[in-house]
């Protein structure tokens, strides 16, 4: 399934209004860790005393996060509102930055001193920050500026202010016009048997693989693993695998399943199959179509060389008492005397 071309501009007046269905304005920890949202709170809280809002103006009001559909080259201006919520003035630093998709699944925002290739690059604030008195609010204008070679697809960053170590910021999906490529691959796979201590039973497996986005679109993997032996047969599959978290293009994802109730056929085939999913700037989802890998591994179960080994050692033992026996047996009484012969 190829996803429709989305509608491209380079003015204002002419992009897209449409937000993200999901609440994407979000809180950043010292650590650099996303949250789901920022409420007001005060210093002694040991959180953020001021709060983060999109601007109102041609593109909406309350909107959750920042979307923009924009040609190479094109040129957008939106706005950031900070509230001041504590009882003395606020310094805040102001700066934008690109996600990445952490190890816990999580969305989060680049330093300030990381480099910056996407809307970290192309997102500047009118100023590097800004003081707000207390009890007051501030916008901060920024512009969005791509350049004529910015290539095709979507990317994924943030507006943000800072202080003490506390980030706050909202969210900033882009989407570059030009043909969408979305694409999933699989890599790195791999089945680990542990075997069974029974050998006409059944054991359990692990299966091993790396999610890699290799297209231009931000994508979620729906995932499927299963187990078979020579010729399709024992097929086992593994129980429910949650979906991926949404990577952005050039992320991976690795992964572990568990499968248990495999046959040591002597040669197991795992396959993987996954199910790109496509949101839109809408919240829309859109299945692709899927893609898979396989994978061979040897399986025996353990007991089985044991058995083997004690029948060809009872084996052995019993043509060497069968050699002994026949030494033992007693010899017959030697014959004496001169044979005659006829004149």
């Amino acid at each position: 399934m190829q996803p429709s071309r989305p509608r491209t501009t380079t003015t204002a007046g002419s992009l897209t209004r449409a937000a993200f269905a999901v609440f994407l304005t979000v809180l950043l920890t010292a650590g650099g860790v996303l949250g789901t949202g920022a409420r007001p709170a005060s210093a002694a809280d040991g959180e953020a005393s001021w709060t983060v809002a999109t601007a109102s103006n041609d593109f909406g009001s309350d909107r959750p996060n920042y979307s923009y559909t924009l040609d190479p080259g094109g040129r957008v201006e939106d706005g950031l509102v900070v509230a001041n919520h504590g009882a003395t003035p606020l310094r805040l630093s102001v700066y934008a930055a690109d996600a990445f998709t952490t190890e816990q699944g999580r969305l989060d925002l680049r330093g300030v001193n990381a480099k910056q290739t996407g809307v970290g690059a192309w997102v500047r604030a009118d100023r590097s920050g800004v003081t707000i008195p207390a009890g007051e609010t501030a916008e901060v204008p920024f512009t969005v500026a791509l350049p004529d070679d910015a290539a095709p697809g979507e990317y994924m960053g943030g507006i943000v202010t800072a202080a003490d170590g506390q980030r706050l910021g909202i969210r900033i999906r882009l989407r570059v016009g030009g043909e969408l490529k979305p694409a999933l691959s699989v890599e790195n796979l791999q089945v680990r048997y542990s075997g069974t201590p029974n050998p006409l039973g059944t054991g359990d497996a692990t299966v091993t693989y790396t999610i890699r986005n290799d297209g231009n679109g931000i994508l979620a993997a729906r995932q499927a693993v299963s187990l078979s032996g020579p010729f399709g047969h024992w097929d086992v599959r593994a129980g429910h695998i949650d979906d991926s978290p949404q990577l952005l293009p050039g992320e991976i994802w690795k992964v572990s399943v568990p499968v248990h109730g495999v046959t040591p056929a002597l040669r197991l085939t795992g396959t993987v199959t996954l199910v790109p999913l496509l949101t839109d700037a809408a919240g829309s989802v859109a299945p692709l179509a899927a893609v898979g890998s396989s994978a061979h591994a040897w399986t025996l179960p353990w007991a089985l060389p044991l058995v083997l080994v004690v029948v060809c050692g009872l084996f052995v033992a019993a043509l060497a008492a069968r050699r002994r026996r026949r030494t033992a047996l007693p010899q017959g009484p030697a014959r004496s005397g001169t044979p005659l012969t006829q004149e």
